[in-house]
């Protein structure tokens, strides 16, 4: 039995490193280039110690990042919070968001976006 087209494996999708981030490599899982999904986006992140997500903002973009392995610490605003394993954080749309990976091995986590990110420029306050 073949795979469906809806099914994403990790290991088929090209890792690229996200504007505004350092030591970080995403897999877009779904989105509307492989699953024609056009309210959401899911990523698989890794991510570097000391590494992360730069101060930024999504505008009109809801965020959730779940944290598969690793711990980091979170800043929505101003306000910080340590995220381990099974955690989730929710970044809310145009609040400027900060991650940072502080475990010895790099962090995984699921990114979701709503609506879709798509490493599009002009969806991106710095």
């Amino acid at each position: 039995m073949g795979k469906p087209s809806w099914i994403v494996s990790e290991s088929d999708v090209a890792g690229y490193s996200p504007a505004n981030h350092s030591g970080t490599v995403n897999r877009r899982l779904i989105g509307r280039d492989n699953v024609g999904a056009r309210h959401v986006e899911v990523l698989v992140g890794t991510i570097e110690k000391n590494q992360g997500a730069h101060p930024h903002a999504h505008p009109g973009i809801e965020q959730v990042c779940y944290l598969l392995s690793g711990s980091a610490i979170v800043e929505v605003e101003g306000e910080r919070g340590e995220l381990l394993p099974g955690d989730c954080c929710y970044f809310p749309p145009d609040k400027k968001h900060v991650f940072t990976v502080t475990s010895d091995e790099p962090a995984r986590l699921l990114v979701i976006y709503s609506p879709p990110y798509e490493e599009n420029p002009a969806r991106v306050i710095r």
